[in-house]
């Protein structure tokens, strides 16, 4: 229950920040340009803040930083209330990049209970990802309420109290918390025990239930355990353990996180240009409802897609997902345009949009597990954020621009595009994720 309440408040903060910075100074590029920082900043301090709760702990690192992300909102909301210059708007969202990835931490839970299981642990990510469709869901909604019915501030205000008292009641289950990763339970020394027989019964929290991978046929000559050749090992000789490689140098990884970032685009776009669209219609209270809808038709997709269980390889599956979400992304822009100013119609257009959106997330974080050791899971997983982040920034202030520039309707051509180019990375990308989801992964939590 607290992770929920502490993912609730990511569905209100954009939108808040982009109705308060929008009324109070006029700019709808201003206000993507804002929340565009604030999302890089996270991007590039995320996996640091990821890395050291895998290394300290949840509890230890989760709530410190969720303080500093807290003060950082209630900075911006006073700027914006004391009018304050523009570029402390900046400073003061730039703050909130210690805000840790909730997500991914509650995810980090089930892979540890359910190590043993990948078809639970599927059906744990997916109702995962369909929490946060609701909280995407409930949140724009919640936002755009409280920003209309109160004062522009009163979103970033009850998103800030919300988020810092989830993170306090979620970390407060020590039951569930994973263990603290040894310094050197995932150092690669390429040597391997040469002892498996690759039949997929590694202790990973491996959530693929695909048919290539975990059957492993082949017979691998090299297992890699990864417990280091000896564990004495010290790196460069000085006694100090060798340090973990980044989860972002592992096969595969690389080019998923672009897929991640390209998908990201399609959220930040569309979230400033339906607020935009909505405002031009003199309906800027309707804009979180309608972005609701977009995920509301995700989150049933997201349960169906975790009932379902598919099979076949997952790089595949990622492949046709985002085809899917591209298809569908065009349906907003011919709403927009062939209907220009009839909110039900584009509310309709982004349901049947948001559809394809949990399967690809939900796709998209099994080959994050495959590709990443369990004692990393965190960070492996931060770094997915951290793509989707860097998207989401580039889309809101790409899509704040054009509608500046060409009106909201057309400015729909930004999420299309995002989602066609999101397409063919995941093609260009599918050889390679594909060899490396058959890779057996290193190490395991300790038991």
């Amino acid at each position: 229950m607290g992770n929920l309440i502490a993912r609730l408040p990511m569905g209100m903060f954009g939108i808040s920040a982009v109705i308060m910075i929008a009324g109070s100074r006029g700019s709808y590029a201003l206000a993507g340009a804002v929340t565009a920082t604030g999302l890089a900043a996270t991007a590039v301090v995320a996996p640091y803040t990821a890395r050291l709760i895998d290394r300290h702990g949840q509890a230890r690192v989760a709530v410190p930083a969720t303080a500093v992300a807290v003060l950082g909102s209630l900075a911006l909301l006073l700027c914006v209330r004391l009018d304050a210059p523009d570029w402390t708007l900046f400073a003061a969202y730039a703050m909130t990049a210690t805000t840790p990835n909730t997500g991914g931490m509650s995810r980090a839970r089930w892979a540890h209970l359910y190590r043993d299981d990948p078809s639970a642990l599927h059906t744990a990510n997916s109702f995962e990802q369909a929490a946060d469709e609701l909280c995407f869901m409930l949140g724009p909604v919640l936002a755009a309420l409280l920003c209309g019915a109160l004062f522009p501030e009163a979103g970033t205000l009850v998103g800030a109290v919300l988020f810092l008292t989830g993170v306090l009641l979620f970390t407060a289950r020590r039951d569930t918390e994973p263990p603290v990763a040894n310094a050197n339970a995932n150092t690669e020394t390429g040597t391997g025990t040469g002892t498996g027989t690759g039949t997929g019964t590694d202790t990973d929290t491996d959530t693929d239930t695909d048919t290539d991978t975990d059957t492993n046929e082949d017979t691998n000559t090299d297992t890699n355990t990864n417990t280091d050749a000896s564990a004495s090992t010290t790196r460069g000789g000085t006694g100090r353990p060798p340090r973990p490689r980044s989860p972002l140098r592992r096969p595969g990884m690389a080019a998923l996180l672009a897929v991640f970032a390209a998908t990201g685009a399609v959220f930040g776009s569309m979230e400033v240009v339906t607020v935009a669209y909505a405002d031009e219609n003199g309906r800027t209270s309707a804009a979180g409802a309608v972005l609701a809808l977009q995920a509301a038709g995700s989150c049933a997709a997201g349960l169906l897609y975790g009932a379902l269980k598919p099979a076949g390889p997952a790089a595949r599956r990622l492949l046709l997902c985002v085809a899917a979400m591209a298809a569908l992304m065009g349906l907003p822009l011919l709403a927009a345009s062939a209907d220009s100013g009839s909110l039900p119609v584009l509310a309709g257009s982004l349901l049947l949009a948001g559809v394809a959106t949990a399967p690809t997330m939900v796709t998209g974080m099994t080959l994050v597990q495959r590709f990443t050791p369990p004692a990393q899971l965190n960070e492996g997983m931060t770094l997915a954020v951290t793509g989707l982040l860097g998207g989401i920034a580039a889309g809101s202030a790409a899509g704040g621009r054009l509608v500046e520039q060409a009106g909201a309707a057309a400015a729909y051509t930004v999420p299309l595009g995002a989602a066609v180019l999101a397409l063919l990375l995941a093609a260009l990308a599918l050889p390679g994720m594909s060899r490396a989801s058959r890779t057996p992964r290193t190490s395991a939590f300790p038991h």
